[in-house]
Parts: structure tokens; C-alpha cells; sequence
């Protein structure tokens, strides 16, 4: 199930699905440590001699964040039992507490009390085993806890009232199916500490008056032992829980509004999904670097593994978007992440885990018998070329300096020297898709670019006869690809070359990645082999109103179904990116903004995107949310707006390119 819901500050990352229970918890890092691993944090109302989990068929449920901040503001009427319960979740901008805010509303004539259960089910370090979980009464509060990760669970209600009962138990043992089954004759046990494989729960009491609403305020507090969370509790306890959500509410709303930008006629919906975009991604970028790809841990049940990884190649295009929107600090700490992860031939190994270390990986160290080097070429261009993209914007050498000779030569000295000596074309690497091997015309765009990026930095830094070598190997490149990767009999670029026997054999298949010929400035937008290119891909590749990746993807691919494949976010937004470049009126930025909407229906009601969608009933598929789907989106807005002032400078001018977003300038 894709997550609905994400909230985090940097070191936390929160997923709630539709029913608004915690599904994920991350921390310290942003992806790693899931303390919850896609396990339920129940919760319910007692009222009226009955429990109402939130999973109950009677809730009818809203999901939304609040405008232009990263808390939630969700909605649950359940008209039977006559209540309504809006939930407002927030992880605090700085300190490493979620808090989750309930505002419980009877909508009967009469008083009632009502109860809400709040039931946690941690996995602390990922796994269940030597847990504790123990009630403080100093505290009035449960802890969780193992080796250096300790979650405190307390609250209050609007009538200062904390913790009116507790339990602890064991959980998938013997006949223990949880602590929540303790819950559902609206009495809690007491039981105070539990060992192994253990969960907990916990009972707060209001009075509501007829049509009037209450609140419960409960938090989890994470820490590395006793001292750390109570201190924190403590704190948060005397600031008060409004006040801290007051806090990252006016901090959240000043982030996401740091540039005053005129979004021309894009339409309300349009902006409040790059502004809910703009904050997940934020969510997903860990505060010591990483942007990590995904953190839905239901895809663990798809192949084991997770999207909880910084690609590089994600990272890059995601650090992109970010300086296009004016966030240079955190791409600041990509760049610094990704510094010490160059191996000593120069390139970047295939993803990386958020604290640095090397990921999971499916790219052999053998091919066809002999030892080949894992490599994903793109990964390594995308990260130079979005490092000098990041110079451009900030024009901060002092930052950029140190990278010259510990990022930008080795990487370039790579690329320059991973080509085919007779071709000039790169050596055959693994695809964007990670799927394939072989030369890639996405991957080969992707290296002229990032060869052009290093001459332009050889050239800042006075070093000329480096400049030179990139600016002639980016150029050779460049050559090569349009010679050997562009089929006359075609008339469109192929997907990948492969060299056999002296030979270069094209496979044809139409891929939407094919983009990047126009994208990464290899040729204009509307050179007609570019035009004819992007023309296969629209009429090979449309489905369900989008762009499926390739011809015949199988990638969670419905039996019997006989498009393309499934519509992906991304995909979708590089067509785009080709109608916004080929714009020379207003007019022709129509396409565009119609993709626009079609990724707004595409997201769910609060505005979080999926990275593809089924293409008969266009639920999300994969994961929930996806980074690089809301970074694209972010990038095709800005570019968007870009071109928007560039026609209207070119209708009172009447000169000059209209193709300047990712134009390179070609040197000698």
C-alpha cells in the first residue's frame, strides 16, 4: 500500500497510510532504521460502550496536508457514531519529536466521554528481537527502547490531562496477537514492562459536549537512552505541544515560500502540488546528504529490498530541482555527501545507504565470464553535471573549490578515458533503468554533458590544458553519439548500441529516457531528429494519458495487459519538458500545463505522487511518494515559468534563442 501520508525534519521520516496509522519510522537517518518496517500503529475511539479502530468501515476519511506546510490535517466522520476526528501530524522542524494532534469532535446532543486508544508496535532497529517496553509513572509515560534507540510515548489533552492507562505485552507470540487486543473492551490492563518481541498502549480520556471539540496531543520522542528523552519530554511539556506545532507550522510555511515566485497561469491546484512537492522532497533529504529515493516499506514485500537508498542518479536530478528553486543548502549536502563515495577509478558505485555506506545492488562484478566494474555511468555524469548546474545558480566558488580536485578531475578523467577507442562512444554500463547493458543514448547525453560541466570548471580554475581534454572529449562524444546512435533508416535515436565483432548493432525500442538528447543540450529541441524522436515516444509510449518507460515494460506489469507499460511521473513530465524548450508563443505552452494536470489527478487527494500508476483504474503503483516524481515536477514548473518570461521578453524584443534552459555552449 503507498504511503498517503509523509511528515520528517531531516533526521525523521514519517509514513501514515489511508487509514491514518504510523507505518514507517525512520531515525536517526532519513531511510534508514525503520523502527516500525511497515508494521500498524493502531488507533481508536471508545465511545459509547464500543471501539472504533481507525480501520473501521464506518470512517469516511479525508486526507490532506495544511496549505504550504509539512503537517497534515486529515479528516475522519464515522456518522454512525456520530464523531468526527481531524489528525494533525507534524515531526517538529527541529527537535526529533512527532506529535500527533487530535481534534475529536461530537457531533451528537448529548456529552460524551470519549476514549482514544493509541496503540505502538516498534521493531527498534528493524528487527523484534530483545526489545523492551516499560511504563515511567514519574514520566506518565511508556518507553520503547533497545541499545541506543529509545522512543518515549506520552500526550495531553486539551483538559491537561495526561495518560489515563497503559499496557505492555508481547506480540506475535504463542496467542499474543498485541497490546491493542487489550484495548477492545475499553480497559487497558497495566501491565508495566514487557521483554522480546513487545508492543504497548495507551488510553486518553476527554469530555466532549455536544457539537463541541477537544484535543489530544500524543507524542514519540526519540532519543539514544533515558537521559535524552526525558530531558526532551520535559521540554516539551513546559513549551506545550501547541506551541511546537505553532513553531514548525510558521517555519514550514517561511521554507516553502522563501522565493516569491509568479506562478503566470498556472492554476491553485498546480501550485499547492510544487509546494507540497517542494516539502516531501525536503522530507526525503536526510540532513547529512543523502535524497533518498522512496522510504514505502511495502515494496520490501515486492523483492525484499527497499527504495530507501540515495541513487545518485536520483540524488543528482533532485539536487537539480532544488537549486532551480533556490535550496542550495541542502544540495550543498549532497555534494559533500557524494565526495568521499568516489571510488579511485573516478565513478560512483550503484546507491548508497543514507549514513554513506555502500547499498544493496543487482549490478555484477562479471559479465559474459570476465570481471567488469558495476558501473552506471549516469550516476557519475549526472552528479558532475549537477554540480556545475549548482555553480551557475550560485556562482559560490568557495564551495565549489574543494570539489575541483577531489570530484571534478577524477570524474572527468573518467568519462574522458571510459570510451570505445575506435567509436569514441562511452564502454557499455548498466542503463537509468538498471536493467540493461550496453551503450546508452540516455547514458551517452548524460556523459557529453557532464565532459562540457568539467571543462567549464578546468576553465573557472584557470587549468587550461584540462579544459582543452574535456572540452574535445565532450565534443567527440557528442559526435560519436549522433553518428552511431541516431538511425537514418529510423529517423529517431535508438535506445542502445551494441558492439559486436567491430559492428554496432542499434536496438530500436522506443524509450521515453530518449529525452535527454534535447534535455542535456546535445541538440535543440526542435531539430527534427529530435522531433521525430519525441514523436515515437508519444505515439508508442502514451497510455492512460501518460508515458510508459519503454516498449513492453514488465515492471509491476499487469497480466494480460497489452500496452506499453505503466504510465510513469516522470516520464510523463519529460515530454513536458520538450513541449516547454520547443515553445515559441504562449500557445505552445498549452501541452505542458495540460501534463500538468494530468500529474495533479495522478497524485493522491493530499498531493503526494506515486512513481507510476495502473493503467486501468490509476491507482498508485510501486511506491508512494516518490522523490524524482515530485523533483521533476518541481524542475518542469520552474522551467515552465522560465520560458513563460522568455516568450514574453521575446514578443516585446522580437530576438534572441528560445532554447536556453539546458542549452550548452559549445567552445573550441
Amino acid at each position: 500500500m503507498p504511503r498517503s501520508l509523509v511528515v520528517g525534519n531531516g533526521n525523521i521520516l514519517v509514513n501514515i497510510d489511508n487509514h491514518l496509522q504510523v507505518r514507517d519510522f525512520y531515525y536517526p537517518y532519513v531511510g534508514q532504521q525503520n523502527h516500525v518496517g511497515g508494521h500498524f500503529h493502531r488507533w481508536g475511539l471508545w465511545v459509547d460502550g464500543r471501539l472504533l479502530w481507525s480501520t473501521d468501515a464506518g470512517w469516511k476519511t479525508g486526507l490532506s496536508y495544511k496549505k504550504d506546510i509539512l503537517v497534515t490535517e486529515s479528516e475522519m466522520i464515522h456518522e454512525d457514531a456520530k464523531l468526527q476526528v481531524v489528525v494533525e501530524d507534524f515531526v517538529h522542524y527541529e527537535e526529533n519529536i512527532f506529535v500527533r494532534h487530535f481534534r475529536i469532535k461530537n457531533l451528537s446532543s448529548e456529552t460524551r466521554t470519549v476514549r482514544l486508544f493509541a496503540h505502538h508496535d516498534f521493531h527498534l532497529y528493524q528487527d523484534e528481537v530483545g526489545d523492551t517496553v516499560c511504563y515511567i509513572p514519574k514520566k506518565n509515560a511508556l518507553v520503547h527502547y533497545k541499545r541506543k534507540r529509545y522512543m518515549l510515548i506520552a500526550g495531553m489533552t486539551s483538559d491537561k490531562e495526561g495518560m489515563r492507562q497503559y499496557t505492555t505485552g508481547q506480540k506475535n507470540w504463542t496467542h499474543d496477537e498485541g497490546s491493542w487486543r487489550d484495548a477492545e473492551d475499553g480497559e487497558l490492563s497495566l501491565n508495566p514492562i514487557a521483554q522480546g518481541a513487545v508492543d504497548s498502549a495507551c488510553r486518553f480520556d476527554i469530555l466532549c459536549p455536544p457539537h463541541k471539540e477537544k484535543d489530544v496531543y500524543l507524542w514519540i520522542i526519540a532519543g539514544k537512552n533515558f537521559e535524552d528523552v526525558f530531558k526532551k519530554n520535559d521540554s516539551l511539556i513546559v513549551v506545550t505541544p501547541s506551541k511546537m506545532q505553532e513553531d514548525t507550522e510558521n517555519f514550514w510555511r517561511s521554507w516553502v515560500n522563501k522565493q516569491e515566485i509568479d506562478f503566470k497561469d498556472l492554476d491553485d491546484d498546480l501550485v499547492s502540488l510544487y509546494k507540497t512537492g517542494l516539502l516531501i522532497v525536503r522530507a526525503h533529504s536526510d540532513n547529512r546528504g543523502a535524497i533518498t529515493a522512496a522510504n514505502d516499506s511495502d515494496n520490501l514485500h515486492y523483492n525484499k529490498d527497499s527504495y530507501s537508498y540515495m541513487w545518485p542518479r536520483d540524488g543528482a536530478l533532485v539536487a537539480l530541482a532544488l537549486d532551480k528553486a533556490g535550496y542550495h543548502e541542502l544540495t550543498r549536502r549532497f555534494f559533500k555527501f557524494c565526495r568521499p563515495l568516489l571510488t579511485k577509478q573516478g565513478f560512483l558505485l550503484h546507491k548508497f545507504n543514507p549514513d554513506g555506506s555502500l547499498g544493496s545492488s543487482w549490478h555484477p562484478w562479471i559479465l559474459d565470464g570476465k570481471p567488469s566494474d558495476p558501473i552506471q555511468e549516469d550516476e557519475t555524469a549526472l552528479v558532475l553535471y549537477s554540480l556545475w548546474k549548482h555553480y551557475e545558480f550560485t556562482k559560490d566558488i568557495e564551495f565549489v573549490k574543494p570539489f575541483y580536485h577531489d570530484m571534478v578531475i577524477p570524474m572527468g578523467d573518467f568519462l574522458a578515458s571510459y570510451r570505445d577507442s575506435h567509436t569514441k562512444l562511452p564502454k557499455p554500463s548498466y542503463d537509468l533503468w538498471e536493467e540493461q547493458h550496453g551503450i546508452f543514448t540516455f547514458t551517452t547525453s548524460t556523459v557529453v554533458a557532464a565532459l562540457h560541466a568539467a571543462a567549464k570548471f578546468a576553465e573557472l580554475f584557470g587549468d587550461s590544458k584540462r579544459k582543452d581534454f574535456y572540452y574535445r572529449a565532450s565534443e567527440e562524444v557528442r559526435e560519436a553519439m549522433l553518428k552511431h546512435l541516431y538511425s537514418d533508416e529510423h529517423g529517431r535515436f535508438a535506445k542502445k548500441a551494441l558492439l559486436r565483432n567491430g559492428n554496432i548493432e542499434l536496438d530500436m525500442t522506443v524509450d521515453a529516457s530518449l529525452f535527454s538528447v534535447f534535455y542535456f543540450g546535445i541538440l535543440a529541441p526542435d531539430d527534427p531528429r529530435v522531433v521525430s524522436t519525441m514523436n515515437a515516444i508519444k505515439e508508442k509510449l502514451s497510455v492512460a494519458g501518460g508515458i510508459a518507460r519503454y516498449e513492453n515494460d514488465y515492471y509491476h506489469r499487469k497480466n494480460g495487459f497489452e500496452g506499453p507499460g505503466n504510465p510513469w511521473i516522470i516520464c510523463t513530465l519529460w515530454v513536458a519538458d520538450w513541449y516547454i524548450q520547443k515553445a515559441t508563443t504562449h500557445e505552445q505552452l498549452k501541452p505542458a500545463k495540460e501534463i500538468f494536470q494530468w500529474v495533479r489527478a495522478a497524485a493522491n487527494e493530499a498531493g503526494v505522487l506515486p512513481e507510476q500508476l495502473d493503467p486501468d483504474d490509476k491507482r498508485p503503483l510501486s511506491v508512494a511518494p516518490l522523490t524524482w516524481s515530485h523533483s521533476s515536477y518541481v524542475a518542469s514548473v520552474l522551467d515552465y515559468i522560465s520560458k513563460y518570461d522568455l516568450l514574453t521578453e521575446q514578443a516585446k524584443s522580437k530576438n534572441g534563442s528560445f532554447y536556453d534552459v539546458h542549452k550548452i555552449d559549445r567552445e573550441p
